[in-house]
């Protein structure tokens, strides 16, 4: 042991390494293959098909659509305040859950 050791937790790859008997623990791959190598996010086979072009609907709405409906309700009019809070917040909220969904695959 040495000094820097102070009773905590120290890591001995060489104890792990001793101890395995070829079973992998929980972090292992699920197949209970070997050495499992994740492939370059290039290679997925990934299309921009109509749920991207969802997304950019979306992005036009939230950043064309509403911006355009604040600037038409006039300030003295009975929704502006409504004009100024909501219409902002939707397409926000809106847009966050179109992300999400769209750039999610099965």
């Amino acid at each position: 042991m040495s000094s820097s050791d102070d009773g905590g937790y120290v890591h001995d790859p060489a104890a792990v390494d001793a101890g395995a008997n070829g079973e992998r623990g929980a972090d292992g791959p699920a197949d209970g293959g070997g050495d499992h190598e994740p492939g370059h996010p290039a290679t997925a086979d990934r299309e921009f098909d109509w749920r991207g072009w969802t997304l950019v609907a979306v992005i036009v709405f939230a950043f064309l659509a509403a911006p355009t409906a604040i600037y038409l309700v006039p300030p003295g009019a009975e929704g502006y305040r409504f004009a100024l809070l909501i219409v902002p917040l939707a397409p926000a909220i809106l847009l966050a859950i179109t992300a999400v969904w769209a750039t999610t695959r099965p």
